[in-house]
């Protein structure tokens, strides 16, 4: 075998595990960057979405001011649709302003996924890791 057939060959070796990357489903418990609040993501039909199971003293207060008292149990992550095997998008609700946004859902590895919302299209984002803390 020539050496280009050698180089070809170890290249696909290499590139089959992405190529057969399987699907991952983010499902299990994810606290927020300051830890301030933990997300349940659990399957809802054929989607992901994601409620509130707990939440700090802070977090809690800011929701309040957002005119949501009752954070815990909230629904915060919404119809997150598989659009990758390890991406997903949805709707983001943010109760501290009363708003939703569209929003992706990428997980980065076994412990951590990446959450980006924006307020158009792709102006006014917002990125942050998530680390599980459950499952």
């Amino acid at each position: 075998m020539n050496r280009f057939g050698l180089i070809l060959i170890s290249t696909i070796a290499l590139a089959a595990p992405a190529l057969a990357q399987k699907p991952v489903t983010p499902t299990g418990v994810w606290q927020s960057p300051g830890g301030n609040t933990r997300l349940r993501l659990s399957k809802c039909g054929a989607n992901i979405c994601g409620k509130v199971a707990w939440a700090s003293p802070k977090a809690k207060a800011d929701a309040a001011r957002g005119g949501h008292p009752n954070l815990v149990g909230m629904n915060l992550f919404e119809n997150f649709s598989r659009t990758g095997p390890n991406s997903f998008s949805g709707r983001v609700f943010v109760p501290d302003i009363n708003r939703s946004f569209n929003g992706t859902l990428t997980v980065t590895n076994p412990t951590t996924i990446n959450v980006r919302g924006c307020l158009v299209r792709n102006t006014g984002c917002r990125s942050d890791t998530w680390t599980r803390v459950g499952n």
